[in-house]
């Protein structure tokens, strides 16, 4: 009998609990998932693990998700790198294919809307309602501005908080905020 290679899942994700409870949940499907809850954990991680699969929060504490990716592809362009967020946007959906995600999910996603998304099947519960209707808060675009400028300066908070036309502290706060949308 053949034993199945190892599925090794990189979660980077700064929700402890949430972290736990997909940790739990991709363990009892046989993959050895790793923890990161920064972009520094993870890149220290990578310099003794190699995983094949990647699940990255968009939001990290004051840092951004997207980096993360960035991280990742650079490290593995053959991972596959779901990105999950709380708070949606046509741009960062973008962006994060950009920089290597295979796929971009709205939260709540469970487990098996995570593996779909490795594999790319559309999953039900990920359908978002069309733009037309979909009401859009100030607070969502300017995360979702943000998070593209953030993008296009190579995640430098300085520079980001100079074309935005806002302090870098105003800035950091900003990117500390739990928002719910």
């Amino acid at each position: 009998m053949t034993e199945t290679p190892e599925r090794r899942l990189l979660i980077v994700e700064d929700d402890a609990a949430f972290a736990r409870t997909l940790k739990r949940s991709f363990e009892r499907r046989s993959y050895h998932v790793l923890l990161a809850t920064t972009l520094d954990q993870a890149r220290e991680l990578l310099k003794t693990e190699s995983p094949q699969y990647a699940v990255v929060d968009l939001k990290l504490g004051t840092e951004s998700g997207l980096a993360a990716v960035q991280l990742l592809h650079q490290h593995n362009a053959e991972m596959l790198i779901v990105v999950l967020t709380g708070f949606a946007s046509i741009a960062t959906a973008v962006e994060a294919i950009k920089l290597g995600a295979c796929n971009y999910l709205v939260k709540p996603s469970n487990t098996d809307d995570i593996e779909a998304a490795f594999s790319h099947e559309p999953s039900p519960a990920q359908e978002l309602p069309p733009a037309a209707t979909r009401q859009t808060s100030i607070k969502t675009l300017e995360m979702e501005r943000i998070h593209e400028v953030l993008a296009e300066t190579g995640f430098n908070i300085s520079e980001t908080a100079r074309r935005l036309g806002m302090h870098r502290r105003t800035l950091a706060r900003k990117l500390a905020k739990r928002w719910v949308t």
